[in-house]
């Protein structure tokens, strides 16, 4: 039986190691699902309920491996479907790889079902790369050049294949004109290091530096050991930007934590009080919690230069990769021999985390949020990965969970969608099956999309070796994170009509399906709960009844917010007392001293 382009085209993601593609069928891509079909589960096609969640798995795989994440839907709606998790690959920096059907070559331009302008819609998501492949010879190099590219820039990219051309006999390039070969797949990636005269003005700046912070986000993964050993040597603190959270651990006493609006306050008060930064690898777009213009100089190390300078007034720009560039530049720091600003800032951390513990421990009606993320930092295992969605959940992830060990993290950092963490979560478990993956869920994202994909956590959880994903729903019946801006920027009380959630059981649907569920009404039984999941030989549903009225209060909430907010319930917001309550107490816990932990 002759090649098929489908076939090949599979023959081809086998060339470049992928083990699974992301997906759902329609006839737009039927040529390539018979492929998948002939081609013994290798690739795997992993059916998830809906194109949007295929993309969301395809990146959640990719930013917890580094590899290219592939997803794949059929023509028109389908392909609609898939931009939502392509714009978060895209904001995010996460190298993924689009295959999209398309309406028969014949039809095109003749207003044929469920046919749409698929270059016109992928212009901007895919823009790195996207080509329209139309005949056979195009194809190895249209789908490498994809995967380079996607891999090269941290970029999506898109392989749009006509429906007929799918089906047609395979023939490969020829050594002839107007015929473009490929070569074999794989790229490794680039090490970059700064010229030596940059690093050396770069280490005078840092070393004259008496009160030096660090910021750093997820180019800096590679680098813990080094950036570690820097902040050692300047007696520095080091902030992490979100997408940065699992980049160092948080046992280290000068981490500072999370920076911004979902940020801690000994970020945002190292940040108020230095006098040199150093930023590795983050592209943080809030310039209002970095240090005041003319007040700290700055270095920055990243390996895009496009995106080198524009957060900061930085002096000198280093273009290399965060581990080379920091280990060239270990050798010509000396740092302070006066500890006192690294001495306050562990003081200053030490305080943190006693704040958070008193602040989660606060009673609430029922659960206090704060605590469901704290009783998991406390049980959560050293290999574990942690996926968070967008919303309030975001805050508590930001700020209680405390990553150690060979705990990775993510969430949807720039884009800040909705919906994410239960497909990344999935993406997680194909990556690595023999890890426990645990998603953290508002109730609104569940509803949104959540519940269909415990649908596909069922399907597939016998292919993982590790059976444990855990889904914890946050359940307070609210649009939580939208119903604080209403108070806080808008000085509006909460809309019921558009803020209010309709109840469902959410541990009744997982039972249903044969998870383990588990319904927690009292913080009591929230330890238990943590343990009876990450120890469940089979996927888990925590459905904890939360309060909605816990503040996330910013590490330095300004006076305009909290006329907003007093605006608000003298408006007549719906759980006026109940939010100024909890909002008090949760504030009063920053004023006790703290104990070292």
């Amino acid at each position: 039986m002759a090649e098929t382009v489908g076939d090949h085209l599979l023959g081809r993601l086998r060339e470049w190691g992928v083990e699974q593609v992301f997906g759902y069928p329609g006839d737009g891509i039927n040529g390539i699902v018979a492929s998948f079909g002939k081609a013994g589960d290798r690739p795997r096609f992993i059916q998830t309920r809906h194109e949007e969640m295929a993309a969301f798995a395809a990146v959640g795989y990719a930013k917890f491996t580094g590899r290219v994440g592939v997803c794949t839907a059929t023509s028109g709606p389908g392909a609609i479907h898939l931009l939502n998790g392509l714009y978060d690959a895209k904001l995010d920096h996460v190298p993924v790889v689009a295959i999209v059907g398309q309406t028969e070559r014949s039809a095109m331009g003749g207003a044929y079902q469920q046919e749409v302008d698929l270059q016109a819609l992928f212009k901007d998501v895919a823009s790195d790369y996207l080509v329209e492949v139309n005949v056979p010879e195009q194809l190895p190099n249209a789908l490498d050049r994809a995967f380079r590219t996607a891999l090269a820039r941290r970029a999506p990219t898109a392989l749009i294949i006509p429906s007929d051309l799918q089906t047609q006999d395979y023939s490969p390039p020829a050594h002839a004109f107007k015929q473009v070969p490929s070569s074999a797949p794989g790229l490794a990636a680039p090490t970059l290091t700064p010229d030596g005269a940059e690093l050396a003005r770069a280490a005078e700046l840092l070393n004259a530096g008496q009160k030096v912070a660090i910021l750093v986000g997820q180019g800096a993964r590679g680098a813990a050991a080094e950036v570690e050993q820097v902040a050692d040597v300047l007696g520095a603190g080091v902030a992490k930007a979100l997408l940065g959270k699992d980049v160092l651990s948080d046992e280290l006493p000068f981490v500072t934590g999370s920076i911004g609006l979902l940020g801690t306050r000994p970020s945002y008060e190292m940040m108020r009080d230095c006098d040199t930064l150093l930023i590795v690898g983050s592209n943080f777009p809030y310039s209002q919690f970095l240090p005041e213009f003319g007040q700290a100089r700055a270095v920055q190390i990243d390996i895009d230069g496009g995106l080198i300078g524009m957060r900061y007034p930085t002096e000198i720009n280093l273009l290399g990769d965060a581990r080379t560039t920091l280990a060239a530049l270990l050798p010509l720091l000396s740092g302070p021999t006066d500890r006192a600003w690294r001495e306050r800032i562990e003081q200053g951390v030490s305080h943190w985390w006693s704040t958070m513990e008193r602040q989660a421990m606060l009673d609430a009606t029922p659960v206090n949020p704060m605590r469901i993320v704290w009783e998991l930092s406390e049980r959560l295992p050293l290999d574990a990965i942690v996926t968070a969605d967008s919303g309030s959940v975001a805050n508590w992830y930001a700020r209680l969970l405390r990553i150690r060990g060979d705990v990775r993290g993510s969430l949807s950092g720039t884009l800040a969608t909705m919906g994410p963490a239960v497909p990344y979560a999935i993406g997680a478990k194909f990556a690595h099956p023999g890890r426990p993956a645990i998603a953290l869920t508002g109730d609104g994202a569940m509803q949104m999309n959540g519940l269909a994909e415990l649908l596909t956590i069922r399907r597939y959880a016998e292919r993982w070796s590790d059976p444990r994903c855990v889904v914890c729903v946050l359940h307070n019946n609210d649009l939580n994170q939208v119903t604080w801006e209403l108070r806080a920027m808008g000085g509006a009380p909460k809309f019921e009509e558009s803020q209010n959630l309709p109840d469902v059981s959410y541990a009744d649907f997982a039972r249903g399906l044969g998870l383990e569920a588990i319904t927690v009404t009292s913080p009591d039984e929230l330890g238990p709960a943590w343990e009876r999941a990450l120890s469940a030989d089979r996927p888990a549903v925590l459905d904890v009844h939360c309060d909605p009225e816990m503040p996330p209060i910013p590490p330095h909430a300004t006076f305009e917010q909290a006329e907003s907010m007093m605006q608000a319930v003298l408006k007549g917001d719906p759980e006026a007392f109940h939010l100024v309550a909890q909002g008090l107490k949760t504030k009063l816990q920053e004023a006790l001293p703290g104990r070292r932990r």
